[in-house]
Parts: structure tokens; sequence; C-alpha cells
């Protein structure tokens, strides 16, 4: 359970490093990758995923802390698959300094929406950060699966290693 902005930073960190293992993961051959069809959004590679869940961090973070729904951090570069990881990396250092500190009453304050006149909770828009970036990471890695191309395992086992294992229990 998240109580203050210390103990989602932590599970914050467990997110990032696993967005890390699975795009470092990929081969030469992501860094020019895009979907053979589609509009907008749909028609992203992967290059543009990775610049997209890095800005997306701030985005969030700018709206936790009373700053509005904005894209107002210089995202690094992500034309290169060498860019990702350090961009993911920097991206990562930033949130953690927007968020770090924080009053713990900020997780139940109303945060006006962009979209709407409703409001959200802090941890509301917390966790739709994290929701969104394994969002993210999960399309990344659903086209690596469809390329061939492998695919780390969440926690290091495949479903066949889990079958045997419950044969043996």
């Amino acid at each position: 359970m998240i109580t203050d902005p210390g103990s989602y930073l932590n599970y914050f960190q467990s997110i990032h490093r696993r967005t890390l293992r699975d795009i470092e993961a990929l081969p030469v051959a992501a860094a020019g990758w895009e979907p053979s069809a589609g509009e907008g959004e749909k028609a992203w590679g992967i290059a543009q995923i990775v610049h997209h869940i890095a800005e997306s961090r701030i985005y969030f973070a700018s709206a936790y802390v009373g700053d509005g729904w904005r894209y107002d951090w210089d995202t690094p570069s992500t034309k290169h698959q060498s860019d990702w990881v350090p961009a993911l990396e920097a991206s990562a250092a930033e949130f953690l300094k927007r968020i770090e500190g924080t009053p713990k009453e900020w997780l139940n304050r109303r945060i006006k929406m962009i979209d709407t006149d409703g409001t959200l909770s802090g941890w509301r828009i917390l966790m739709m950060l994290l929701e969104h970036e394994v969002h993210h990471r999960s399309q990344i890695d659903t086209y690596a699966g469809l390329e061939g191309w492998d695919v780390p395992q969440i926690y290091g086992r495949t479903r066949e290693q889990i079958d045997e294992l419950q044969d043996r229990q």
C-alpha cells in the first residue's frame, strides 16, 4: 500500500528497473522498427515509445506537484538505441527529484483534470503514471514477441517452467 511519497518512489523504481531490463534486451533491429500500419500513436516505433515513457513521467509529476498537466521538461533524445536507457534514467532522476520530499498529505489532495471538470486524488495520478508505463512497456514487449525477439520474463520464469515445477510439487 502506498502511504507516503517515499514508499511510492520505491515502487516506481522497481517499475523503472523492469522497463530498463526490457529495453536493454532489445536487439539492434529494434532501433528502426515501426508498426507496418497506423496513424498517430498507433504508428510509433520503439524509439518514440521510449521517448513517450520518459516524457510522460514528468507530465504526471507536474500534475501531482500542482504545476498542471504539462510536458515541461526537455526530454533527452531517443533517436538512437544507445540513447534509450540514458533517456529513461534521466527521466527517472527528474521524476524522483520532483516527487521526493513532497508531503504525504498530497497523496489525498484533489487535483483538477486537464480534460474535464473532475478531480483526482494525488495517489491516483501517481498510480496512473505506473499503469501508463506498464502499458507502453507491454506494448514494446508485444512488438518484440511478434518480431521473434526475446522478451524478458517478468518474474524470471516461463509458464512452461511453472508447469514443470507444479508437476514436481
